[in-house]
């Protein structure tokens, strides 16, 4: 079953990376999501720690403000390597010139100005958290006190300054997928299995899944589609690898 998952996952992949391009895309927002494969970091045995694949394990994501298409996702570290590579990924799939906003995580500084130099308007929104919780309550989030808009490259419009879209992909990836549920025993013990899955996931919402308010999926809207894919077209990409 597993080899299954994989086998669609990296048709998923192989599909969406070759026809998620010269997207029409304005808005974008970008963010990372936390995961762990194989057991929590602090779990870790000696000699699988500081090895990616076990432990702690980042997706990250952007999305269209507009057409909600999802049209760049990538599994890796939460470092300035992978953050590079997935923003170069981001560049290369877009027309137009866009307006661009992430979170306060400073590998996007340089990941942003590699892959765009100075044709993007690009700006950060950093939320300001309350102290931690403890206790029963530490898989809670922190009270968000405020947030503050930086403008970082170009003319970014303030009112379109947000990271709320990407935020909302994330909690529908923790929802519709028990591999991103903090407390589970359904988590990846690999991280190919946890990449496929996401490949998955993302070749549905984008294809497959009938956004509420466009009425169409994000593909349709952005015009890489002309129809709802069913489930049985997306288990067929593997016959056509």
């Amino acid at each position: 079953m597993s080899k299954l998952l994989v086998d669609i996952g990296r048709a998923c992949s192989e599909y969406q990376d070759k026809v998620l391009r010269s997207l029409p895309c304005k808005r974008l927002q970008c963010d990372e999501i936390w995961a762990f494969c194989y057991a929590k970091e602090k779990n870790l045995p000696d000699d699988k720690k500081g090895q990616f694949g076990y432990g702690d394990v980042w997706t990250w994501t952007a999305i269209d403000a507009d057409t909600k298409l999802v049209p760049s996702f990538m599994v890796g570290a939460r470092d300035s390597e992978t953050g590079s590579v997935f923003i170069e990924d981001l560049a290369g799939r877009l027309a137009n010139k866009v307006q661009l906003t992430t979170d306060g995580n400073a590998v996007y500084l340089t990941a942003v100005e590699g892959a765009f130099g100075g044709d993007i308007d690009y700006a950060m929104l950093i939320k300001i958290y309350g102290s931690e919780l403890e206790g029963q309550k530490r898989y809670s989030p922190p009270k968000c006190l405020g947030a503050e808009k930086h403008r970082i490259t170009g003319q970014p419009a303030v009112e379109h300054i947000s990271t709320s879209y990407v935020e909302r992909q994330n909690l529908t990836m923790r929802m519709g997928m028990r591999r991103f549920t903090r407390l589970t025993n359904a988590f990846s013990k690999k991280v190919e299995n946890l990449a496929a899955a996401v490949a998955l996931h993302f070749m549905y919402y984008n294809f497959g899944r009938i956004h509420r308010t466009l009425r169409v999926t994000p593909a349709m809207e952005a015009g890489v589609s002309d129809h709802v894919w069913t489930l049985e077209e997306i288990a067929k990409l593997v016959n056509c690898g």
